[in-house]
């Protein structure tokens, strides 16, 4: 960030001091977040800050206080607080906040933010001092109180910290009215943007006729909140909270984790209605990195591999649709489905499928969405399209009846594998004309029939093609 600094020499000095360790929260700080799928928090090319996502820090913060009347300074918050929701309460009542005010760490003085109020040594280019005393203000040039009077210093090079400490991020200007004189433990609570996690789940096929899969689950943490967080308590909610302000806080590469680390995994409580998941062991989190910890132990799941050759949708047209060349869709791409059945409550993320090749080397398979799973519930996502096998769709006849308030269609559809084994196909229609209709004949039994879904399961042989025709007739009343 930029500085008035007037030279190289003057740079490299006001380097040197800004170096010692940054202040940190107390002993015990907690940490709760929500999920937040905002891709800037998760990339890996990403650089500085982000004001996306949700989460709620508790702070334990040791405070020196004089009786009576007195000001305070808080640093290195984070960057995008919600200044109306920030709260300090102090143990057994022993001092009462009368006002507050936020300093963003934003904007040229920044880095100076978090040292008003405490002890500093302004310096010139050349090294000399040029006051000394408490920072009183930083903004548009340094206002310093010391033994001689009160100093605005406007060409600086540099700013040390008597204390040894160069706070970062924003901080929090308190007007206290303290009981008695002594040391107190105040706790320091305040929603942030800048973090957030989504799950991220890996399933391996593993080699066979069956389907089963090698299933892990992780939680992706992403901090990018403007500063470090560490040994910090951590819990996760999973589902949806609403956020009633649009201005608020909204919801590097991956820790590898190892298989003793594993064991412990997070406990899961449900939390009104959405689901918490509290870590067992504190974690670190440093600025502009994504972190990785398990939520559920490996598993294999029984699953279920389908290639999906689908038409229409579940769209039901107010009136009866009659023109001739309605509903012409029909690519000739059939999409390789999963499907597998929740073991526990798996919340929102994205799943990465791998097969093993014939060198038993695990290969990209797809990857897609899964939505918050109850347990018990399936999840299926596409993986791709299928590369030996192609569909045609043609319609054969049409029929319309106005008098009668009839229509009859019927289709075909050609199945080609180009592949070495034979596979089977599932062909999902969705009869979209309305919503009136029944199966008239079909040259394959349906597999499945519901009021907007007609599925089929068609075998092609290797090499080969097969083909399946079937006729809808649709009816109305005369109101319609």
């Amino acid at each position: 960030m930029p500085l008035p600094a007037r030279s190289t020499f003057a740079y490299t000095l006001l380097t040197l001091l800004c170096a010692s360790p940054l202040a940190h929260a107390g002993d015990a700080t907690e940490l709760t977040l929500y999920r937040s799928d905002s891709p800037a928090l998760y990339a890996a090319s990403g650089d500085g800050s982000v004001g996306e996502g949700y989460a709620v820090a508790r702070e334990q913060r040791t405070l020196s206080l004089k009786a009576g009347m007195q000001d305070l300074t808080l640093a290195d918050l984070p960057l995008y607080l919600d200044p109306e929701a920030i709260a300090l309460a102090f143990s057994g009542g022993q001092a009462t906040v009368i006002s507050q005010r936020l300093l963003l760490g934003q904007g040229n003085e920044a880095a100076l933010a978090g040292l008003v109020g405490r002890e500093v040594d302004v310096l010139g280019g050349n090294g000399q001092p040029l006051a000394s005393g408490t920072l009183l203000r930083a903004g548009n040039g340094l206002l310093v109180k010391g033994a001689n009077g009160t100093t605005l210093v406007r060409d600086y090079a540099a700013v040390r910290s008597s204390g040894g400490e160069f706070p970062t991020g924003a901080s929090l200007r308190l007007r206290v009215d303290a009981a008695r004189a002594g040391d107190t433990t105040a706790t320091l609570s305040y929603p942030t943007a800048g973090l957030g996690w989504r799950a991220a789940y890996v399933a391996t096929l593993q080699p066979g006729q069956a389907c089963r899969m090698r299933f892990e689950s992780r939680a992706s943490i992403a901090n990018r909140s403007g500063r470090d967080w560490s040994a910090t308590t951590l819990k996760l909610v999973a589902g949806e909270p609403r956020f009633a302000k649009p201005s608020g806080p909204q919801p590097m590469m991956a820790r590898a984790f190892s298989a003793k680390a594993e064991a412990a995994m997070p406990q899961q409580s449900p939390l009104a209605d959405y689901r918490l998941y509290t870590l067992p062991h504190p974690v670190d989190l440093p600025d502009g990195s994504v972190s990785q910890v398990p939520l559920y132990a490996e598993r294999t799941l029984e699953c279920e591999r389908t290639a999906l050759y689908e038409n229409g949708n579940r769209w039901t047209p107010p009136q009866p649709m009659l023109a001739p060349d309605f509903d012409t869709s029909g690519g000739n791409t059939i999409e390789s489905t999963l499907r597998f059945t929740a073991f526990d409550s798996l919340p929102a993320g994205y799943l990465r499928v791998l097969g093993n090749d014939r060198a038993g080397t695990p290969q990209f398979l797809g990857e897609g969405r899964i939505e918050d799973t109850p347990k018990g519930s399936d999840a299926t996502l596409t993986l791709g399209t299928a590369f030996d096998l192609r569909a045609e769709r043609e319609r054969t006849s049409f029929k319309l009846d106005k008098a009668a308030h009839t229509m009859d269609e019927a289709f075909r559809i050609t199945l080609t594998n180009a592949g070495q084994s034979a596979r089977v196909v599932t062909v999902r229609e969705h009869p979209s004309r309305w919503r009136e209709w029944t199966l008239a004949s079909s040259s394959i039994e349906p597999s499945k029939q519901s009021p907007d879904v007609l599925e089929f399961k068609v075998n092609v042989p290797a090499g080969g093609k097969a083909t399946l025709d079937y006729a809808v007739h649709y009816r109305w009343a005369e109101v319609e």
